[in-house]
């Protein structure tokens, strides 16, 4: 077993599992054999070509990435498993309707036995956004609104909400979980870090390491200067390395030092080919943490 001193789990690698569903079997069965806590799961509805846009487009997806829908992958995996967690990482929540958000993550949270943990950002794809009906520009302030009606329709039996984008008149959610999921962010600016001390119960870190030390050290001063105390509040850093499992395992422990209480390993971008070659690195990192 993983005896990490923190919650360890896996990013799927899902942009080099060309979206089949033999794979998401494999890697979900074998992470809980081996021992990992939770699953993340990137997020993007469409995927869009890049050229000739205006405004630019420079995302690191674009129209031959496959993803899995969040919900839908965890709740499949949910059914094949006992203990297996499941945190999206990050939903991108202003392109949705908080209604439905709402309704999924319930759904989930209730069958799964309460293993969801929802991620949320704002996303960088106006195309998708527009796609889906939503306003790119007004992200930060739609997603603030969100988060809190969400735990709204997760908590009252029935809602009236007047907002700047929302509007519901006595009505609610049935069934609604036991608890509510817990809303964590991620992102990369500081707007991010406000709206994860103003609203969230934990903040997804990833890129490189230097950037990360720095967001964490903003993060906890934002945290005092709110009044929230560091304890309870939970980090997740999503730790990627091309030096192996014991570099891996060193960075799971570094995290740990720093106050970190979460840490899930990423394997895409390390030249894997194959499903049995990604299981097989995460069982490498799995006994490199025992």
């Amino acid at each position: 077993m993983i005896d990490a001193g923190i919650q360890v789990g896996v990013v799927y690698p899902q942009i080099e599992l060309g979206g089949e569903a033999d794979a998401v079997r494999a890697i979900g069965d074998a992470i809980e054999a081996q021992g990992y806590r939770h699953l993340v799961a990137y997020d993007h509805v469409l995927g869009a070509e890049q050229a000739d846009r205006q405004p630019e487009l420079t995302g690191p997806y674009d129209e031959n990435d496959p993803f899995h829908d969040p919900f839908v992958l965890f709740a499949y995996l949910a059914g094949r498993s006992d203990t297996l967690e499941f945190a999206s990482g990050v939903l991108i929540l202003p392109q949705r309707q908080t209604a439905l958000v709402a309704k999924q993550a319930a759904d989930l949270a209730v069958l799964s036995g309460n293993r969801l943990r929802l991620g949320v950002g704002v996303g960088w794809n106006w195309v998708e956004y527009e796609a889906l009906g939503e306003d790119f520009a007004t992200r930060g302030q739609r997603a603030n609104e969100q988060i809190e009606l969400l735990r709204r329709y997760w908590t009252e039996p029935t809602v009236s909400f007047a907002g700047r984008f929302d509007r519901v008149e006595r009505a609610g959610i049935v069934p609604r979980p036991s608890m509510s999921p817990p809303v964590w962010v991620g992102g990369f600016g500081a707007a991010s870090l406000r709206r994860a001390v103003r609203l969230g119960d934990g903040f997804i870190f990833g890129g490189p390491r230097i950037h990360v030390a720095e967001q964490w050290a903003r993060l906890k001063e934002l945290l005092a200067e709110a009044g929230r105390p560091l304890e309870g509040f939970g980090a997740e850093y999503l730790i990627l390395s091309n030096k192996g499992p014991a570099d891996v395992a060193a960075k799971v422990g570094q995290w740990r030092d720093q106050g970190g209480s979460h840490a899930a390993i990423v394997t895409m971008g390390l030249g894997l080919d194959s499903t049995e070659a990604h299981v097989d690195y995460f069982g490498s990192v799995a006994t490199a943490l025992s």
